[in-house]
C-alpha cells in the first residue's frame, strides 16, 4: 500500500501593513466620538470654581488663605457616590421615558447651567459667605453632571475602547475646561465676570445633546424596582460590598486616595503662584491656558500609544512617574521668577504628563467598575481619587505656601507623590492590579477585555 503523501500546509496570508486610516478608526467610531463631546461638558465646571475662580478672588484682593479655602467646594465631588446611587436606581418622572441615563443626564445639565448662572451674579468683594454659596452649587450641580456622564461614558464604551475612549474623553476635558477658563478670562477682561460666567454656561449642551443622539447605552443595566428601607439600603450598599469583596480591594482603595495627592496639592496653587510672578491675565490665557492645553493633548496622544503597547500597568506606572517629576519643574520657575520661556516649560511638562495619565489611569478606573453599579462604584472611585488632596489644599495649602514659600512648597508636593507610586508597583508584583478589574474592563456585546498588560 503506497503511504498518502501528506498536503504541505498553506503559506498564512503576509500580515497587512497598518495604515494611518486604520488607527484613526478606532477614534472615529460613535463611542469615543460621544466620550469626545462628554468630556467638554465634564470639563467646565470645574475650570469655573478652580482656577477662574482664584484669578477672579485673586484680582478682588481677597488674601491667599481664603482664596485656596475655596477649594474646598470641589468636596463636594469627593461626596457624590452618597447620592450616586440615586442616579443608577431612581428613575425620574415624566421625563424617565428617555431613559434612566438620558433623562438624568438632561436634568444634571439644567441644574448645573442654573448654578453657574448663579455664581456668575455673586460679588466676592461684597459678600465672600455668598460667593461661597454659590461655589458649593455649581460644584453640587457639577458632581451630579459627573455621576451621570461617567455612567454614560463607561457604559458606551466597550472594554476594547476603553483607552481610546478615555484619551476621548480627556481631549474634551480639556477642551471644555480650557475654552470655558479662556473664554471666562478674554470676557471678564472686557465685559466683566458676570457675562464671563453666563456666556460658559453653555457648555452643558453637548453632553445633553450627545444623550438625546446617541440614546440610552447598551451596556446599561436598568434599575430595578425597590421597595422598602431594606431595598433602599441595599442600593447604597451593594456597590461598595461588591468593590470591597475584591482581592486586595483595600489596597486598590488606598492607591486611589494618594495616588495624585502631590499633583492636586500642587495644582491648585498654581493661580497663586502666577499672580505672585506678576504674570498678567493675558500671558496666563496664552501659557498656562494656551500652551497648556496643546501640551495636554500632546499626552493624551502619547498616553493612548503607550496604553496600547505597554498595557495597562506598566503605562499607569510610567505616567506615575511623570506626573510626580512635573511638580518639580513648577519648584524650578518659583526659584527663577517671572519668566515666560519658563513658565511654557513648567506648564508644558505638568500638562504632559497630567494628559498621559489621563488616558492611562481613567481607563485602569474604568475598569474597575461592575455594570450593575457603574454610576455609584465610579462615583466613589473618582471622588476617592482625589479627596485627600483637595482637603489638604483647601484647609492648608495657602498657609504652607507663606510658611515654606514656593519652591519648597513644590518640592513637598513632589515627595507627597512618591507613596503612590511605590504602592501601585508593589500592588503590580502582587497582581491585585488583574484581580481588580470589574464586569465594565472585562464584558461587552463583542467580547472584548481590556488589556491589563
Amino acid at each position: 500500500m503506497v503511504a498518502a503523501m501528506e498536503t504541505p500546509a498553506a503559506a498564512p496570508p503576509p500580515a497587512r501593513e497598518t495604515s494611518w486610516l486604520d488607527a484613526v478608526k478606532p477614534y472615529l467610531e460613535r463611542a469615543p466620538l460621544a466620550a469626545f463631546f462628554l468630556g467638554i461638558s465634564s470639563g467646565f465646571p470645574y475650570a469655573l470654581i478652580g482656577a477662574t475662580l482664584t484669578t477672579r478672588l485673586a484680582q478682588d484682593g481677597i488674601d491667599k488663605k481664603a482664596v485656596t479655602a475655596f477649594t474646598l467646594a470641589f468636596l463636594v465631588y469627593n461626596l457624590k457616590f452618597l447620592w450616586a446611587w440615586v442616579v443608577d436606581g431612581v428613575r425620574l418622572p415624566v421625563i424617565g421615558r428617555l431613559g434612566q441615563r438620558v433623562s438624568w443626564m438632561i436634568v444634571a445639565g439644567v441644574l448645573v447651567m442654573a448654578a453657574v448662572a448663579n455664581l456668575a451674579f455673586v460679588d466676592p468683594s461684597a459678600s465672600l459667605v455668598q460667593t461661597a454659596y454659590a461655589a458649593i452649587l455649581v460644584g453640587l450641580a457639577g458632581a451630579t453632571f459627573d455621576i451621570v456622564i461617567d455612567a454614560y461614558r463607561i457604559e458606551l464604551l466597550k472594554p476594547r475602547q476603553l483607552g481610546i475612549g478615555s484619551g476621548m474623553s480627556q481631549y474634551g476635558w480639556r477642551i471644555g475646561s480650557v475654552a470655558a477658563g479662556a473664554l471666562a478670562l478674554v470676557l471678564a477682561a472686557r465685559v466683566g465676570w458676570e457675562i464671563a460666567y453666563l456666556a460658559c454656561a453653555v457648555f452643558a449642551l453637548p453632553a445633553m445633546a450627545v444623550a438625546l443622539l446617541v440614546g440610552e447605552p447598551e451596556r446599561h443595566r436598568d434599575p430595578v424596582a425597590r421597595r422598602g428601607m431594606g431595598e433602599a439600603w441595599a442600593a447604597i450598599s451593594g456597590p461598595l460590598v461588591e468593590f470591597f469583596r475584591r482581592r486586595g480591594a483595600f489596597l486598590v482603595m488606598l492607591f486611589i486616595l494618594l495616588h495624585k495627592v502631590g499633583d492636586t496639592l500642587a495644582n491648585l496653587t498654581f493661580r497663586l503662584l502666577f499672580d505672585d510672578l506678576g504674570y498678567t491675565n493675558d500671558e496666563i490665557a496664552i501659557y498656562d491656558v494656551g500652551f497648556g492645553f496643546w501640551a495636554y493633548l500632546a499626552g493624551i496622544f502619547v498616553g493612548g500609544i503607550l496604553y496600547a503597547r505597554l498595557g495597562m500597568k506598566r503605562s499607569v506606572l510610567i505616567s506615575l512617574v511623570l506626573m510626580a517629576v512635573s511638580n518639580f519643574s513648577f519648584a524650578a520657575l518659583a526659584a527663577a521668577g517671572h519668566s515666560n520661556i519658563g513658565m511654557a516649560g513648567a506648564i508644558g511638562f505638568e500638562n504632559f504628563a497630567s494628559g498621559i495619565g489621563g488616558v492611562t489611569v481613567v481607563a485602569y478606573f474604568s475598569a474597575l467598575c461592575d455594570l450593575r453599579f457603574t454610576a455609584a462604584q465610579y462615583a466613589l472611585i473618582s471622588a476617592a481619587a482625589s479627596i485627600v488632596g483637595r482637603f489638604i489644599t483647601g484647609t492648608s495649602a495657602g498657609a504652607l505656601v507663606e510658611s515654606l514659600g514656593y519652591v519648597n512648597f513644590y518640592l513637598l508636593t513632589t515627595a507627597a507623590a512618591l507613596p503612590g507610586i511605590v504602592l501601585f508597583w508593589l500592588m503590580m508584583r502582587a497582581g491585585l492590579i488583574d484581580a481588580s478589574i470589574g464586569t465594565a474592563g472585562t464584558q461587552g456585546s463583542d467580547g472584548g477585555r481590556a488589556e491589563a498588560g
